[in-house]
């Protein structure tokens, strides 16, 4: 939520008031003084402070889930089951959505949240924020294919792509298995790559995003919110500098 959003929702004052209160350095975040009225912030995350009194008012939710196939990463769809539908009743809040978006045949880690600022630092390319895939594909990944995916690949369309980092699990002629890091989500980017390579994806699942990690014991269709660590994690991508 914008600070001075935050700051007016929980009675503070008018804007006009929130922002005199940070001109005259009155308000703190996590004990620096902030003077930036659409800082993003969360009292679920942060240390909020004005002229002292803490500021408790929160309505910020995270959700790590596991993304089954056939699910769309979106708000609502006419025709398909989405993430938020998957979320139950008792933690649904307006305004949920997912980081993101993983086509409706791929399945991992989604972060589900209502913080309306947060999907757009987190995607955005300045952060540069990995994302690592298992992917299973039709056919041999030769030892050459690491090195052609370093260099970066270019769509038959002139679309280019940043390098990106290919380990292979095991490989063979009918089937080979590998996890690739990317740092950028164009249109089914990772599908696209490994064709340029020569090779079908059969299977894709994401397992990492921006250093969330997608546990085994979290089942298909499931969710959790988010550890401490995880927690400390998220707070990088609220504020540039203090």
């Amino acid at each position: 939520m914008r600070l001075d959003k935050l700051l007016t929702t929980a009675g503070i004052g008018s804007r006009n008031d929130i922002k005199k209160l940070l001109k005259s350095h009155q308000v703190k975040v996590d004990g620096v003084v902030i003077t930036t009225a659409n800082l993003n912030v969360d009292t679920n995350l942060q240390n909020i402070t004005v002229s002292g009194k803490e500021i408790n008012h929160t309505s910020e939710v995270y959700y790590v889930m596991n993304k089954p196939a056939g699910v769309v990463s979106a708000r609502t769809d006419k025709e398909h089951q989405t993430v938020i539908d998957l979320i139950s009743e008792d933690d649904y809040r307006e305004g949920l959505y997912p980081l993101g978006r993983l086509d409706r045949d791929t399945e991992g880690l989604v972060i589900i949240t209502n913080n309306g600022p947060l999907g757009f630092r987190m995607l955005h390319p300045k952060h540069h924020v990995d994302k690592t895939y298992y992917v299973e594909v039709n056919d041999k990944l030769r030892a050459d294919a690491p090195v052609f995916f370093e260099k970066g690949i270019v769509f038959l369309d002139g679309t280019t792509c940043k390098p990106a980092r290919l380990e292979i699990i095991s490989s063979s002629s009918e089937k080979s298995c590998a996890t690739v890091t990317i740092s950028e989500g164009k249109f089914h980017q990772v599908k696209k790559m490994f064709l340029a390579y020569g090779v079908k994806v059969i299977y894709l699942k994401r397992i990492s995003f921006g250093g969330f990690r997608l546990e085994e014991d979290l089942p298909a269709g499931s969710y959790r919110t988010l550890t401490p660590k995880e927690k400390q994690l998220l707070k990088s991508y609220f504020i540039e500098k203090l």
